[in-house]
């Protein structure tokens, strides 16, 4: 075991070798830079250090090459000879490294599900794009949900709840106030879209259990679990809230840890950008909150997207581990984006970081990480070292063996369908309905004995007096809440 990771060499002398320091890994990090500069490559060197190192990874897989970490790297020339450029060459060496593979539609990995209770309102609505009116409803829905015992684990728990919210609306707005048919048939329009995009593939049971992230196989290295994301990300907000509910329930569930000697799970956040994309700011604040806290959990967060300032600077100020690729300066916008990430670097008088930042080539880029108490260290130019695993996807047949073969297929492999509110309130239906049909209709009863019909002017006269009647309440309550007001 090492204290260390190795990222690469230094530019300019390949015997000064650039680490990033376990003790420090969970202060979360940024891996930055244009398409094609080597970021995918960067990830996953981290990753199989993470391993090495005993410490589970989680990462998602965008472009569907990151499941080649199963299997050895095939040794290309381009490979060992950055390998001997950094004078890595001895310790170089093809490896495969334990894999975990998960899709949240169940095709290329283990399911991944969560059920509607413990995803919560505010999430959905964020999937759902609900405006501040329809959210509103949403939560209403929950909260009856709660006080009439109803268990939400699927979509059709959703969708039944909504019916039966709407169909006592009346009711129910005196007292959680305005429900309004028209918001829950935009609710209801969005989650028919979300169903259709496969959203009814997340909701339900068996639930995930966190803890199968933290798996450590039996020669000591981290599984690396790797969600297929190649569909996923047609559907960008289902995406980042997914992974956005992740990391809350990873820092609701893992007790607190302190700083660690090493992570208990890195998190590695592809296209970053999606998560704050759009954001409300309850949400952007329930974001920073997590990355504020959930270091001490032990859990360490890297977010991978093309350009810094993709990341609000409340975040981006908390990412101590920096790898920072090529960007590209071709447009006014891009000019001052590259000049704002220069600025965040503690600098180095060898070089101009705005300069050296588009100046970098394929599989060169910046590193800062935290030092000595946790202070960042000066930026320096780095080869990056070549993965051990292969690079693109893995064969079909090794992805599926490993799928079969893995304890979790087992665990998660068939859905459970539970009693919960579709079902509760599908039998409150059919009994309501069966009580009405046990009741004799109105013309069939038969007026009570010694009453007579009243005359057009007695029905008057009590019209009359009940709408006078009513009138003094009004009068009198508006005097209530006035005196209440003042």
């Amino acid at each position: 075991m090492t204290s260390d990771l190795y990222l690469g060499s230094r530019s300019n002398d390949p015997t000064q070798k650039e680490m990033l320091s376990l003790k420090y890994a969970n202060r979360h990090g940024l891996i930055a830079g244009a398409t094609g500069t080597g970021k995918t490559v960067t990830l996953q060197g981290m990753a199989e250090g993470f391993s090495k190192a005993g410490v589970p990874v989680f990462m998602s897989d965008v472009k569907g090459d990151l499941s080649g970490m199963a299997q050895k790297s095939e040794m290309q020339d381009f490979l060992t000879a950055r390998a001997k450029a950094i004078g890595f060459a001895d310790e170089y060496a093809a490896e495969a490294f334990p894999v975990a593979f998960w899709d949240l539609f169940g095709e290329q990995g283990h399911p991944l599900r969560t059920t509607a209770s413990e995803m919560g309102p505010l999430l959905i609505a964020r999937i759902l794009e609900l405006n501040d009116t329809q959210e509103g409803v949403l939560n209403i829905a929950f909260r009856i949900a709660d006080e009439e015992g109803l268990l939400l684990l699927d979509l059709k728990d959703l969708r039944s709840l909504l019916v039966f919210v709407g169909e006592r609306a009346s009711a129910l707005s005196l007292e959680y106030g305005n429900i309004s048919a028209a918001s829950i048939g935009a609710i209801q329009r969005k989650l028919l879209q979300l169903e259709s995009q496969g959203g009814t593939h997340f909701f339900g049971e068996p639930a995930l259990d966190l803890y199968d992230f933290l798996q450590i196989d039996s020669n000591g290295k981290g599984t690396i679990n790797i969600l297929a994301a190649d569909r996923l990300m047609q559907t960008p907000r289902l995406y980042a809230t997914f992974l956005l509910w992740l990391l809350s329930e990873l820092f609701e569930e893992l007790p607190e840890v302190g700083d660690p000697e090493k992570p208990k799970l890195v998190f590695f956040f592809d296209e970053a950008h999606l998560l704050f994309d759009n954001a409300p700011r309850s949400l952007l604040e329930k974001i920073e909150q997590v990355i504020k806290l959930i270091r001490s959990k032990g859990v360490g967060i890297y977010f991978v997207t093309q350009n810094p300032a993709d990341i609000p600077e409340s975040v981006l100020s908390q990412l101590g581990n920096r790898v920072q690729h090529a960007l590209r300066s071709f447009t006014a916008q891009q000019r001052k984006a590259i000049k704002l990430a220069a600025q965040t670097y503690r600098e180095n008088p060898e070089f101009r970081v705005e300069t050296a930042i588009t100046e970098l080539g394929v599989g060169e880029a910046l590193v800062s990480t935290l030092e000595e108490k946790g202070q960042p260290g000066m930026v320096q130019k780095v080869l990056i070292r070549p993965p051990s695993s292969r690079l693109g996807p893995a064969d079909k047949g090794v992805r599926q063996n490993i799928i079969q073969g893995s304890r979790m297929h087992k665990k998660y492999g068939t859905t459970i369908d539970r009693q919960s509110a579709y079902e509760t309130l599908k039998e409150r239906s059919i009994k309501a309905a069966g009580q009405n049909e046990k009741m004799p209709p109105p013309s069939a009863t038969k007026p009570k004995k010694g009453r007579s019909r009243q005359s057009p002017a007695e029905t008057f006269i009590k019209s009359m007096v009940s709408q006078v009647g009513r009138q003094i309440g009004r009068e009198i309550m508006r005097s209530v809440l006035g005196s209440i007001r003042r």
